[in-house]
């Protein structure tokens, strides 16, 4: 039968049409809102990224603001983009415009609230937050001063000249940390896994760090509720020493347990941890195993901060969230004599490296340089008898810095206190504080390939260009010192700006004071 036509007459009674019209109004359409509801209100499925969704902790909602930055979208990590100079915190780049215009709404809406009689009180969060957005806006005005100069009396400020990818918008970022920036050290746990580090090893960064964080002079906070971020202060490199279990080949359950424990108690008896799902909470490690370590609680791998010298890229390492933390290796607790070197013209040897096979770059360099006998090119991989290492450092115009079996080497910093250009020779590797310092002013990036060329690649470097390059790295040079008394922009407060500035790129809301 064909269907009837608009001029035809009804085959029906009109009643008829609209009785089936309301049946699958009434049948129908709560079956679609149903559907649509199930997937929100029921239990989650494990994400292939996040082992829970957010939708599993209603009282709170995480935002990651997608800056169109370095830091945001990794770019940092190659040496092309460094090499390319892009300004961190160019106009272009740092906090967009749909971000704050997303934001300053809301703080509208509130004040239109409050004229109509309505009372809505902030909590602090919400407060934070909102405070959080000015920052942002504060740094985005910043980062169109183009002059190098400084709207702002500091009597440390930033020095002028390349080594800063925006040295306004960095100076207008720390300062702006100084004034609001606090960190919630937990007090759970005990010493020596916890709230402890070794100070004079090759590990004396992550010490150093906890032990000036316990000292609660700089950023800490007593008040949980008013802090930006959370400090879970356990020590990789003394879970390893106590709880590992050489017998068993890189068996590193017993630590990775002791990590799901302590998060465990954390999250239990604090409402931080599952507020946010971690993404306000960081560790720290200078030990190759940091992210090992943090693999065992999912959360703490892909959405926490974790400030890591083994920076690698290829093991999870991601930019956007995570912070490069510069290896250190003070054995004697102290910088003194470590600092300073002759003048340029007093740097007889092209390029040093000394150290044994530890890993598949530094067996590539001292297969290729060690036996060559080169007076410009002195590899060794170990020093012959009464050979200070530090004068070496400190007589060579460029000093060489491959990985070992980890991406971090502590000669980078021991290159930049000698006054040696370094010379960058990895795969993978984010440098330290890299969304604010522009490394292609004051190192070299070698590519791993081109080891057999390190020669050619550094007699290439005019004599000018070296001299610009050595002046860089003496200005740099304070951003890496260790201070029994922290100051001003030094390695210290440069790693706090750094998990400053993965903080400023989320946005926790707390929906229960909503």
């Amino acid at each position: 039968m064909a269907p009837p036509k608009y001029d035809d007459p009804p085959l029906h009674p009109p009643s008829f049409w609209f009785s089936s019209l309301n049946l699958v109004l009434l049948v129908v359409v709560p079956l679609l809102v149903f559907l649509l509801l199930v997937p929100t209100l029921g239990p989650q499925q494990p994400s292939s990224f996040y082992p829970l969704s957010l939708a599993s902790y209603p009282s709170s909602l995480v935002q990651e603001l997608t800056f169109n930055n370095p830091i945001v979208n990794g770019s940092s990590a190659d040496s092309s983009s460094l090499e390319a100079e892009t300004d961190f915190f160019a106009s272009n780049m740092p906090f967009s415009d749909a971000t704050i215009e997303k934001e300053m709404p809301q703080l509208d809406m509130s004040k239109n609230m409050e004229s109509e009689g309505i009372v809505k009180r902030n909590s602090k969060l919400e407060r934070i937050e909102a405070n959080l957005a000015r920052v942002r806006s504060f740094i985005k005005e910043a980062a169109l001063v183009r002059n190098l100069t400084s709207t702002h009396q500091d009597p440390d400020y930033v020095p002028q000249g390349p080594i800063y990818r925006n040295a306004n918008a960095f100076h207008r970022s720390y300062l702006e940390m100084e004034k609001v920036f606090k960190i919630y050290v937990y007090k759970e746990g005990e010493p020596p896994l916890f709230h402890n580090g070794p100070c004079r090893s090759i590990y004396s960064s992550e010490g150093r760090f906890i032990h000036e964080l316990e000292k609660g002079k700089f950023y800490t906070t007593q008040d949980p509720d008013e802090a930006l971020v959370y400090f879970l202060p356990f020590s990789v490199v003394m879970l390893v020493h106590y709880l590992y279990e050489p017998a068993k080949t890189f068996n590193t359950d017993a630590i990775g347990r002791a990590v799901v424990d302590y998060v465990d108690v954390i999250a239990g008896k604090h409402p931080y941890w599952n507020r946010s799902l971690g993404a306000d909470h960081f560790m720290l490690s200078c030990h190759d195993w940091g992210p090992r370590a943090s693999s065992y609680v999912p959360h703490l791998f892909h959405k926490s901060i974790r400030v890591l010298c083994n920076a690698n890229t290829s093991e999870g390492f991601k930019p956007s969230k995570d912070a490069s933390f510069p290896e250190i290796n003070l054995l004697t607790g102290e910088v003194e004599g470590l600092l300073g070197g002759p003048s340029p013209s007093r740097r007889s040897i092209l390029a040093f490296f000394a150290g044994r096979l530890h890993g598949y770059i530094r067996y590539l360099l001292l297969n290729e340089w060690k036996d060559k006998r080169d007076p410009d090119i002195q590899v060794f991989d170990q020093l012959p008898r009464g050979v200070s290492y530090t004068s070496k450092l400190m007589n060579s115009r460029f000093c060489l810095c491959p990985s070992g079996y980890e991406v971090a080497s502590p000669r980078i910093v021991e290159a930049i206190y000698a006054e040696c250009v370094p010379v960058l020779i990895s795969d993978n590797y984010v440098p330290p504080f890299s969304d604010v310092l522009n490394w292609k002013a004051f190192s070299i990036q070698v590519p791993v390939k081109d080891i057999p060329n390190i020669k050619r690649i550094l007699m290439g470097v005019s004599q000018r260009q070296y001299l610009r390059m050595q002046r860089r790295v003496k200005q740099v040079q304070r951003h890496f010192v260790v201070n029994a008394t922290p100051k001003r922009y030094d390695v210290f407060h440069m790693i706090n700006h750094s998990i400053w500035l993965r903080r400023l790129n989320i946005h926790v809301r707390d929906l229960d004071a909503s």
